[in-house]
């Protein structure tokens, strides 16, 4: 009986505090609401999200033992049904993002930010904010293109080294842009670093896929974005803090 109950208390407590961090997923520390940390994902609901567009996120996102995942079993066209880009119902300017993710096998998406949401004029939120990739390095063909691999600023820059863990495992993530200055850690590494909307932000614009789309990486203030690629990709500990 007192085994029993051992156990029962070891897998409540990896239930709790499974995240990478050891702190209790989809939660804030005293010390973090002190510095002004909110959660954008509480870990039971998709409040606080929406559909790019505006309309109610689809069926195909599902909240499920404190994680955000998208439900590729559905195809319609190259994303799913049900499915979709899902963004914040907040922008931002400056901000420090956290959260972690895991990708299944083969699988794409991505984080994106400074998405301005305006449908009619952008069909995808793509069309206006950069990415950081979210890939399986090795199964996933994007991985044979520089600056396509996960940690990458999409098209743009390439990891200055790969920390990526393998398919379905977690992930930590955090992107920080202050006045600009744009970094992307993964796995506590500082892997991309750069200067947005300058002169040299406007050239690299120039030499990529993104150079027929006038208002990709203008804005300054927008949504943050999660990507329906139409593979299985899940999110959770979604944190911000407005710098």
């Amino acid at each position: 009986m007192k085994y029993a109950f051992s156990l029962l208390l070891i897998g409540f407590s990896f239930l709790i505090c499974n995240s990478i961090s050891g702190q209790a997923q989809n939660s804030l520390t005293a010390k973090e609401q002190a510095e002004g940390w909110r959660l954008l994902f509480d870990g039971t609901t998709t409040q606080g999200w929406h559909k790019y567009g505006g309309s109610p996120i689809g069926s195909a996102w599902k909240v499920q033992e404190g994680a955000l995942w998208l439900d590729p079993s559905q195809k319609e066209g190259w994303q799913i049904k049900g499915g979709g880009d899902i963004v914040t119902d907040e922008s931002f300017t400056d901000f420090h993002l956290k959260l972690e993710w895991k990708i299944a096998q083969n699988g794409n998406s991505g984080i994106m930010f400074y998405i301005h949401e305006d449908s009619t004029k952008y069909q995808w939120p793509w069309m206006t904010a950069p990415e950081m990739q979210v890939l399986d390095n090795q199964g996933h063909p994007d991985a044979k293109i520089p600056s396509h691999r996960a940690g990458d600023l999409y098209d743009l820059v390439s990891c200055k080294q790969e920390t990526v863990r393998a398919f379905d495992q977690w992930n930590q993530v955090e992107i920080v842009c202050k006045k600009g200055k744009l970094d992307l850690f993964l796995n506590q590494v500082n892997v991309v670093s750069v200067q947005l909307w300058g002169e040299d932000w406007k050239k690299m614009i120039a030499a990529s896929k993104f150079r027929n789309m006038p208002g990709f990486g203008t804005f300054q203030e927008g949504r943050i974005g999660l990507q329906d690629h139409g593979d299985k990709v899940w999110y959770r500990n979604i944190k911000i803090k407005r710098l």
